[in-house]
C-alpha cells in the first residue's frame, strides 16, 4: 500500500500521475509503478517530473523476465496500489490467447519498459 506520508499528485483533469514522497527537506516523485523517477529535489521539480512523465508510458509495451523461462512481451492491464497485473501482448488481437501475471506493488525491476 501506499505510504501515509506520500502525497497524490493527480493531473488537472484529476487523474492520478503519481506520488510526491519526502526525503530529508526535499522531495521525490514517484510512478504509479511505485518507482522513484526523479532525485530529491525541491516540490515543484517533482511534480515537474510527474507530469512530464505523465500517462502515456501505461500503452507501451514492457518486458517481464522470467526465472528461468523467455521474456515476455506484455501489457499493463491493471495497476493499483498493491498490484500490477500485465499480460502477454495479444498485438491487437480481439481472439488471441493472453496470459495474465499478477505482481507485487511497487512492480518488481522484472518488469522494464521494452527498449
Amino acid at each position: 500500500m501506499v505510504p501515509e506520508e506520500w502525497i497524490a499528485h493527480r493531473r488537472e483533469d484529476g487523474e492520478l500521475v503519481g506520488w510526491i514522497r519526502p526525503a530529508g527537506d526535499d522531495w521525490v516523485a514517484v510512478s504509479l509503478l511505485g518507482w522513484d523517477v526523479s532525485d530529491a529535489v525541491g516540490w515543484i521539480e517533482a511534480e515537474e517530473a510527474l507530469e512530464d512523465l505523465g500517462l502515456r508510458w501505461l500503452a507501451e509495451v514492457w518486458t517481464l523476465e522470467r526465472p528461468g523461462g523467455q521474456p515476455l512481451r506484455v501489457r499493463i492491464v491493471d495497476l493499483r496500489p498493491g498490484r500490477v497485473v500485465v499480460q502477454t501482448d495479444d498485438f491487437g488481437a480481439v481472439d488471441a490467447s493472453v496470459e495474465r501475471f499478477v505482481l507485487d506493488w511497487p512492480a518488481p525491476p522484472t518488469l522494464r519498459l521494452r527498449a
